[in-house]
């Protein structure tokens, strides 16, 4: 499986995170937006991610710690022709978790990936990935995580332990209970 180091917060001030990151990263930002389809499964997490761009769906599982901190995350993705048939075979045979839809602004700064995002329903967050080589150790991309965020402005305050999805559930039964 590939691995990277993940860290995640509330962006407080997306438009000035957007130009320290811009200031900072090699090559203009890809903006686009995505659509995750997130299906229950026994461990980890499994998403069809869908492009409104046209870019090909994929289907990724990725398992990591709901930490408040850099964490490592081990994945797979596989490329999905058909991302309508493999929703409906996905949906019949799991049951569908929750839909995160959302902007994403990507900055490429060395290994490190920059996503801001603005999550319908959610708000702004910040999220890096520092993607590691099979030989990288994890420490190395934990305290370039750390780096980066600290660089960015980001406070430790706004981190975010777990996925966008788990956020939209809390929050859709905390509107039910109300």
């Amino acid at each position: 499986m590939a691995r990277n180091i993940e860290i995640k917060a509330r962006a407080q001030n997306f438009d000035q995170l957007r130009e320290r990151a811009a200031q900072i990263a090699t090559e203009a930002p890809l903006i686009f937006r995505q659509q995750d389809f997130f299906y229950d499964v026994p461990r980890g997490r499994l998403k069809l991610r869908q492009f409104d761009d046209g870019t090909p769906a994929e289907l990724i599982f990725y398992q990591r710690d709901d930490r408040d901190a850099p964490k490592a995350s081990y994945y797979t993705r596989s490329p999905v022709t058909n991302p309508e048939a493999m929703h409906n075979l996905l949906a019949t045979a799991l049951t569908t978790r929750g839909i995160v839809s959302k902007e994403r602004h990507v900055y490429l700064i060395g290994r490190t990936r920059i996503h801001l995002d603005r999550v319908d329903g959610l708000g702004d967050f910040v999220e890096l990935e520092v993607v590691l080589a099979q030989d990288d150790d994890e420490e190395g991309g934990h305290a370039e995580a750390r780096a980066l965020f600290k660089s960015l402005g980001v406070s430790e305050a706004d981190l975010v332990p777990v996925a966008y999805v788990d956020l939209l559930n809390a929050e859709d039964g905390s509107k039910q209970a109300a």
